[in-house]
């Protein structure tokens, strides 16, 4: 199925018994015309271009457009090839080969070989946020010829083929990589991909550059001739750039605005629900605080926090309430019941008076000092805290910083209280959940694992097995009784599920056109010329 030239695109894609569905569709219209420069407004810089050691969606913008992954998903959440041209999988699950396409040359004109998927893999198994949990069961990855990779499992992993994406696990250029401290690439800030656009240039604090690839694998693409990644403070600058013409897209938007932005005739707006990342804003506790470590204090706090007013007042409406991080998407794993802790101010005073914290003399019980990872809404929920706290006599102190002093003021310095997090649960909750619970983030601690250092032996235990499950009822209470232990244990929860919302200029085509949505490759993307 050939999504950029079908007249209209609908994103409906069955995953999990749910849908994955924008609020509009959008028409493709006429055929492609080649050239232009597409810029995209980000919110705030990433740590780094390779999502080798830093996962976050600033860096996905980017290098999905420079590196490339083995397969990619289209909006039925089904396989196809990119790097990989075939695969097959053993019946017992355990050997994964992969025959890779031939003829595809690095950016630096070096061969794609089966030796880049084995070093990518093992790469990311060992230093990646999520590749410790996805890929904890690759025993090798074996080479028997230049364009043959078997992918050999200890133990099975049903979720393996997801993860294997551009997006999430890219194949990197081995050759890049000549030592096994990988930071000190200088890949990570100047990466040689094999993907339709090539690195140019990354002038820190305003932009990256990427020009096309005319050695492309894929005959007459890009259609662009380059692609721009412009920074901003803010949401809503990022908006004014796409308004006034300065960048072409943003998927940073100013919730404020939505509405006003729909009556723009030169503007689309479209709001849609990522099944394949699952992101959330997402409340976590230290426990290391011993204030903290009582439940009782986490339960008076959850029952603090207003996820209607969350949604209603600072997303307007496009984000759904939740609690449990694993997605409402996965109709059989999935359990609100334990994190039902309604908005009751007079049961959280209750519970904090048990707990053995009287208010004082001046109405406060004790501080907390709250990290948000930068973003004008997550802003907007820490401001909401401090005052929704401040009522049952909790004193915030909101820490500021950018994206590097977010991560290492949480997963380093351990120099926070609560935090307001923004957490991509993912294709399956062993990508995605498993690491906010897992206690192996204590003694090798990663961005975006384990923040709240939870240390519980049976959801540990209970992670590894569903890990391996390939019996779906088996796995699905599994996933339950995960959810009863840590709705009760409370080491962290979902406040609300957020929405993919992109402002793109009317005259972008076909800038979604798989479930990759904001952060797809842009080979297919193109401009109407202006009239």
């Amino acid at each position: 199925m050939d999504l950029t030239r079908r007249k209209t695109l609908l994103l409906t894609a069955a995953f999990g018994g749910a849908a994955l569905l924008p609020s509009v569709s959008f028409a493709a219209s006429e055929e492609p015309t080649t050239g232009g420069i597409v810029t995209f407004a980000g919110l705030g810089e990433p740590t780094t271009l390779v999502p080798l050691s830093d996962s976050n969606t600033r860096t996905r913008a980017i290098s999905t457009k420079i590196l490339e992954g083995l397969v990619r998903f289209d909006s039925e959440f089904k396989p196809h090839p990119v790097l990989a041209e075939s695969w097959e999988i053993s019946a017992d699950g355990l050997r994964h080969t992969f025959r890779l396409r031939k003829g595809v040359k690095w950016h630096d004109g070096n061969d794609f070989t089966a030796t880049d998927v084995k070093f990518s893999l093992l790469a990311f198994k060992k230093v990646g946020p999520r590749g410790r949990i996805t890929f904890a069961n690759i025993a090798d990855v074996e080479t028997p010829e230049p364009h043959i990779a078997v992918v050999v499992l200890s133990k099975p992993a049903p979720y393996l083929l997801r993860a294997l994406t551009g997006g999430e696990t890219p194949i990197l250029p081995a050759h890049a990589y000549p030592s096994e401290n990988f930071n000190e690439s200088p890949n990570g800030n100047a990466p040689i991909g094999t993907g339709p656009f090539v690195f140019e240039e990354w002038k820190r604090g305003s932009y990256v550059k990427l020009k096309r690839n005319p050695n492309y694998w894929q005959a007459g693409l890009p259609y662009l001739d380059g692609f721009v990644a412009r920074f901003f403070a803010d949401a809503a600058s990022a908006t004014i750039a796409v308004e006034t013409g300065e960048a072409d897209y943003a998927a940073d938007v100013s919730y404020g605005d939505l509405e006003r932005l729909r009556q723009n005739p030169k503007l689309a707006v479209e709001v849609y629900t990522d099944a394949y990342l699952n992101n959330a804003e997402v409340f976590e506790f230290n426990l290391e605080n011993p204030v903290l470590a009582k439940k009782e204090v986490r339960h008076a706090l959850a029952h603090a926090i207003d996820r209607d007013f969350i949604n209603d007042a600072i997303f307007f409406g496009t984000a759904k309430p939740a609690g449990s991080n694993i997605p409402k998407v996965f109709t059989a794993y999935n359990d609100e019941a334990p994190f039902n802790y309604p908005f009751d101010l007079a049961k959280s005073n209750a519970l904090l008076d048990q707990a053995g914290f009287p208010k004082g003399a001046d109405g406060t019980r004790f501080t907390l000092r709250l990290a948000f990872l930068p973003s004008d809404a997550f802003r907007k929920t820490a401001d909401y805290l401090r005052s929704s706290f401040g009522k049952i006599g909790v004193k915030v102190e909101i820490l500021e910083g950018d994206l590097a002093t977010f991560i290492k003021r949480v997963y380093t310095e351990r120099g926070f209280d609560i935090n307001v997090n923004g957490i991509s649960r993912l294709f399956d909750p062993t990508a995605g959940v498993q690491r906010l619970y897992w206690s192996d983030g204590i003694k090798n601690p990663a961005p975006y694992v384990n923040a709240a250092h939870y240390n519980n032996p049976r959801v540990d235990d209970l992670f590894r097995a569903a890990a391996v499950e390939v019996d779906e009822t088996k796995r699905a209470a599994q996933f339950k009784e995960i959810q009863t232990i840590t709705g009760d244990d409370l080491p962290n929860f979902s406040i609300v599920a957020l929405p993919t919302v992109i402002l793109r200029n009317a005259s972008l085509q076909s800038l979604v056109s798989t479930i990759d949505i904001a952060y797809g490759d842009l080979a297919n993307a193109w401009k109407q010329p202006q009239s």
